[in-house]
């Protein structure tokens, strides 16, 4: 079997989560290597630190995929003598690519904020708040009806056809095509000069906004004529919304105080700091990797008792407080859990390639309880 490329390897990963979907100007996608070579093995990790450095050169890694980017703010020298310079200095000597998925994991179906909200047994899921709504277009295509299976294939397998919870959705219709091929012409049907007419068939269906392109090149490759028909029509429908954070209800009605317990069990944590009276009864809650303090408003609006998040700040914990409404801060670093979910996925997603996917063992959470 053959390594896949770094470029493939990223091209399986933004199936799970696209970049389009990503928040606006969030630091994403490869921001230090290349992705032009073979791949032997993949490290997911949930920061890129020296100790993640020094296990992606102990394990031979090519590619760390990590959720937190390398590089945040603008970088205003390359220092190797500094703490960051020495970080890529290493990583370069040794060619190792770092590539991010930040938000556009957060909102990913099976993503970070999914990981997580399975991870607490929380069912009826919905998104927390929408950040992103696919807009859809309808393709139709004119194909000779000795290629109509062919090219309907190949549709499909560029994304193509998807309505809610049914795939492989199309319109076929029958009919009669006429062209002259020109003497510059070089036609799969028919000669120069010479009026031709072709019982074709005309494929109509829908294709997200984001897989247009995909899909019109999958066409062309799998078409036979020189010249591809085809249309592109704008339509009002969405396909899908994505979002940051979820909600859902928990397994059974439980104490805040109780679910603080629960979240200290599931994402293995020392301790919690809680907001609200550890004795309330709640019943449905949000849950938000990362910083969640901003999306209070949201969690309420849906009609959480609840948010499980991290980094609440003294003022947003007073402003909870006098609200009524319940907050548990359970840290940034139980979005470690995406090492595993994404190491997962793309063991599936390059199954029939050499390429070897693991998850970071390194622990990069820089705090400690004591």
């Amino acid at each position: 079997m053959n390594y896949a490329t770094g470029l493939a390897v990223i091209e399986r990963l933004e199936q799970l989560a696209p970049k389009h979907i990503a928040m606006p100007n969030d630091r994403i996608g490869l921001q230090l290597g290349s992705l032009k070579k073979d791949i032997r093995k993949v490290l997911i990790a949930l920061d890129v630190t020296e100790e993640v450095a020094d296990e992606a050169i102990r394990e031979g890694v090519d590619l760390i995929i990590a959720h937190h980017a390398i590089i945040y703010r603008p970088l205003e020298h390359l220092q190797t003598d500094s703490p960051a310079g020495q970080l890529y200095a290493k990583l370069i000597k040794h060619d190792i690519a770092v590539y991010i998925s930040h938000t556009n994991l957060d909102a990913a179906e099976g993503g970070v904020n999914d990981l997580l909200a399975e991870a607490m047994g929380l069912g009826e899921l919905d998104l927390l708040k929408v950040v992103h709504t696919e807009k859809l277009k309808k393709l139709a295509v004119f194909v000779p009806q000795t290629h109509h299976q062919q090219v309907l294939e190949a549709m499909f397998a560029a994304g193509v056809g998807h309505i809610g919870d049914y795939s492989n959705c199309s319109f076929n219709l029958s009919g009669e095509a006429t062209f002259m091929p020109s003497d510059s012409a070089q036609p799969f049907i028919g000669e120069a000069g010479v009026l031709e007419r072709v019982a074709e068939v005309r494929i109509e269906s829908v294709v997200p906004e984001s897989l247009v392109q995909q899909a019109i090149q999958a066409v062309i490759e799998a078409h036979p004529y020189e010249e591809v028909a085809y249309d592109i029509y704008p339509i009002e429908h969405e396909a899908k919304k994505y979002g940051i954070g979820r909600v859902g209800s928990l397994p059974s009605e439980m104490l805040l105080g109780e679910l603080a317990e629960h979240v200290k069990r599931v994402f293995g944590l020392d301790t919690v700091r809680v907001v609200g009276d550890l004795g309330r009864s709640v019943s449905k809650a949000a849950v938000l990797g990362g910083s969640g303090g901003k999306f209070i408003g949201d969690a309420i609006q849906a009609g959480a008792d609840v948010l499980i998040t991290g980094d609440i700040d003294y003022h947003t914990a007073q402003d909870a407080k006098a609200a009524g409404f319940a907050l548990i801060d359970a840290g940034h670093y139980i979005e470690q859990i995406m090492k595993q979910g994404v190491a997962s996925y793309l063991v599936g997603a390059l199954a029939g390639t050499a390429t070897e996917v693991v998850a970071s063992e390194a622990v990069t959470d820089p705090f400690r309880s004591v």
